[in-house]
């Protein structure tokens, strides 16, 4: 509630003292991207690291600025100070409801969350299932997509939130902390996730919590304001994010090579986190499975509807949209046409 109430704070600075971001330029006049990613094996990176978006769009001003979560993502949304992001489905779920109700949409699927994301618990402890955790403590990063599948999986094994001490610190913050013995177990992410494993065994993953009806996705959201006055400079990018799948597919070494760079892996290590992850194919975002078209939003609106409502019943939010405000939610303007 404290983070809420802090996010709102925000929320009525930025609109009372107005801001110029929306228009995607900056003080001088010029054209500005500002772009918010995370550290994750993604083929966000590989458009970072390549330099795809800078290629496509010479007149544009661009910035990378690194965020360690969703939660501080939708924090710079509501602050006005991000144009387009890599984010996951639960913190947008989250930034999609009241009390947030943050005008961003949905225009990419980075990639499904499979292994890359999992529950594991600290050698010595005597956990051996999710059940084991009543009484531990347990870390994970709050409103992530491995906070909401943490509360899956609790749920899942019959375990009561109250029944466990769940810490709110995100990954670097684990490892510390888990390297200091202050852990019984934690949910996080790769890279991190590798490092917690070498003294952990894993739990249960996000590919195992999708299996069972709680998928959580890294997707690409981009401001309403950003989308209504460069959607050329939208487009550009989707199709940067289009041919990093293209390379993830076709030559996973040369993208391992890239996202080893970003995250200070060798491509061997960066290869291997690669294929924790399930990664689509461009022309499947316009699949009435994922992002759908103009015609049809897909599924993806239900999905994230989905992930709110677990959230409500969690108590993390006040409300849950309807389908049709989330279809809104969900940029499909050019597909399948703009990913070629």
């Amino acid at each position: 509630m404290r983070k809420i109430l802090a996010l709102l704070a925000v929320l009525t600075l930025a609109s009372a003292c107005g801001n110029g971001a929306a228009s995607g330029k900056d003080n001088a006049g010029a054209k500005t991207i500002r772009i918010a990613y995370q550290a994750f094996p993604s083929g966000d990176l590989v458009v970072k690291n390549q330099g795809l978006l800078e290629k496509a769009l010479p007149d544009y001003k661009i910035t990378w600025t690194k965020f360690d979560s969703g939660a501080s993502i939708n924090t710079a949304f509501v602050a006005g100070s991000v144009d387009i992001a890599a984010i996951g489905s639960s913190p947008v779920a989250r930034g999609l409801s009241a009390p947030l109700n943050i005008p961003y949409q949905v225009a990419f699927v980075l990639d499904v969350a499979g292994d890359n994301e999992a529950l594991v618990a600290r050698n010595g402890t005597g956990i051996t299932d999710v059940a084991g955790l009543r009484g531990k403590k347990v870390a994970t990063p709050f409103a992530s997509t491995s906070h909401y599948s943490l509360l899956a999986a609790l749920d899942r094994a019959g375990v009561k939130e109250s029944e466990v001490d769940i810490v709110d610190l995100e990954p670097q913050d684990i490892l510390a902390a888990w390297t200091r013995g202050d852990l019984d177990a934690a949910y996080s992410w790769l890279p991190s996730l590798d490092e917690l494993k070498k003294n952990g065994t894993v739990l249960i993953s996000s590919r195992e919590l999708a299996t069972a009806g709680k998928p959580t996705l890294d997707l690409g959201v981009v401001s309403t304001a950003f989308i209504q006055a460069h959607p050329e400079a939208v487009d550009a990018w989707r199709k940067a994010e289009a041919q990093a799948l293209d390379l993830i597919a076709s030559d996973p070494a040369a993208a391992s090579k890239s996202i080893g760079a970003e995250l200070n892996l060798s491509a061997t290590d960066a290869q291997n986190q690669l294929k924790q992850g399930v990664f689509l194919k461009p022309a499947d975002l316009a699949s009435p499975e994922w992002l759908g078209t103009e015609g049809q939003v897909g599924k993806l609106a239900d999905n994230l509807v989905s992930a709110a409502q677990f959230l409500k019943d969690q108590q993390k939010i006040d409300a849950v949209p309807d389908l049709a405000t989330v279809q809104k939610s969900v940029y499909v303007k050019g597909l399948p046409d703009v990913l070629g």
